[in-house]
C-alpha cells in the first residue's frame, strides 16, 4: 500500500510540474504576442496621422453563415479616414475554410456602373461619393456578390506591413523600367523589393497596358505576401503586423470575427491564391463620357457568369486562361 501511494504521489508531482511548465509558456507566448503588438503599434502610430477614434462607417453588409465563406471588400486609398477620396484598387477576397481556398476577385476602377441613387459613373466614384456601404450596395447592384465585411487600408499601411514581415524585402521580377507617378524608380530584372518599392511596383499604369498590368502585378504581389506571412517567421511576426497595421485599416470585422479568419487561414493555409480579373477578355470597350472622362463599357451578363463560376463554382461558362489564373508561388 506504501509503495502504490508512493507512486501516485510521484505521479501527482509530475503532473503538477507538467502543467506549471505549460502555464508558464503559455504565460511566455502571451507575454510575446501582447509585446511583439504593442512594438508595432507604437511604431505604426510614430509615423500615422489617424488614430483608432476615427468613427466607424456605415456597413449593412450579407450575415455570414457560421461555416464556409466569407467575402472582404478589400480597398487601398492614400489616406484612410478621408471618405472624400477615390479608391485606388477594389478587390473581394474570398476565403473558404471548409475547403481552405482563397480567392481575389480584381474589379478594374474604370468600370461604368450604375450607382444606386445616383447617375452612371465609374465604379470608384462610389466610394467617393457614400464610402464601403454605398461601393457595397453598387457591386451587388451590377455583379451581385455579397459582401460581408470591408477593410479600407492605407497604402502607407501597406508599406509599413512589408517593412515589419520582411526587413530585407520581398522578392519580385521587375519587368521593365517603372518611375512615373510611382515615388520610386525601379529598374528591371529579379531583385528584392521594400514596402515603398513594392507598392510603387503594384500602382504602376504608365505603359501599354495600363490598369490591366497594374492589376495583375497586385495579383502577383499578393501571392508573395501571403507565402510570406504564412511562412515560419510570418507566423512569428503576426502579433506585431497586427499592431502595425492596425492605425492604417478601417474595418467592420470585430475582434472575435478576425481571430476566427486567421486562425482558420493559419491553421488551414491555402497552397495558393486563384485570382480573377474583371471585366474578362473579350468583354468590355473603351468609352468615354463628358462627366466621367475614359471608362471601360462591359458586358454584364457575361462577366456575372465568370464571377459566379469563379467564386461559386457553378459550372455555366469557361473562363479564359488569362482572366482566371491559379498559380503557385
Amino acid at each position: 500500500m506504501n509503495r502504490l501511494s508512493h507512486r501516485k504521489k510521484k505521479k501527482k508531482t509530475k503532473l503538477k510540474k507538467v502543467s506549471f511548465v505549460i502555464l508558464v509558456l503559455l504565460l511566455g507566448l502571451s507575454g510575446y504576442i501582447y509585446y511583439q503588438y504593442s512594438q508595432g503599434l507604437k511604431q505604426a502610430l510614430g509615423k500615422s496621422p489617424v488614430t483608432n477614434e476615427t468613427p466607424k462607417k456605415e456597413f449593412n453588409g450579407a450575415e455570414k453563415e457560421k461555416m464556409g465563406k466569407v467575402n472582404i471588400l478589400l480597398l487601398g486609398v492614400d489616406s484612410r479616414g478621408e471618405e472624400k477620396s477615390r479608391t485606388d484598387t477594389i478587390m473581394i477576397a474570398q476565403y473558404d475554410s471548409e475547403k481552405q481556398t482563397a480567392k481575389i476577385v480584381s474589379l478594374m476602377r474604370d468600370i461604368y456602373v450604375e450607382i444606386p441613387d445616383h447617375k452612371n459613373y465609374k465604379i470608384n466614384t462610389a466610394y467617393f461619393l457614400g464610402g464601403p456601404e454605398l461601393l457595397r450596395q453598387t457591386i451587388k447592384r451590377n455583379f451581385d456578390i455579397d459582401i460581408h465585411y470591408y477593410a479600407v487600408i492605407d497604402f502607407k499601411g501597406f508599406e509599413s506591413v512589408i517593412d515589419t514581415l520582411a526587413p530585407h524585402g520581398i522578392e519580385m521580377n521587375v519587368e521593365k523600367k517603372m518611375s512615373k507617378n510611382i515615388g520610386v524608380v525601379l529598374q528591371p530584372g529579379l531583385q528584392d523589393l521594400n514596402g515603398k518599392q513594392l507598392l510603387g511596383y503594384s500602382r504602376f499604369r504608365d505603359d501599354a497596358q495600363g490598369d490591366f498590368g497594374r492589376v495583375n502585378r497586385q495579383q502577383k504581389v499578393l501571392n508573395a505576401l501571403k507565402d510570406k506571412i504564412i511562412s515560419v517567421n510570418g507566423v512569428a511576426k503576426l502579433p506585431k503586423l497586427v499592431g502595425t497595421i492596425q492605425p492604417y485599416i478601417d474595418t467592420n470585422l470585430e475582434g472575435i470575427d478576425r481571430l476566427a479568419i486567421l486562425k482558420d487561414f493559419f491553421l488551414n493555409p491555402p497552397d495558393n491564391i486563384e485570382t480573377l480579373r474583371i471585366p474578362v477578355d473579350k468583354s468590355y470597350t473603351p468609352g468615354s463620357y463628358e462627366h466621367a472622362g475614359s471608362v471601360l463599357e462591359i458586358d454584364f451578363e457575361k462577366n456575372k457568369q465568370a464571377i459566379d463560376q469563379f467564386l461559386n463554382g457553378n459550372e455555366n461558362q469557361t473562363i479564359s486562361k488569362n482572366d482566371a489564373t491559379n498559380q503557385k508561388r
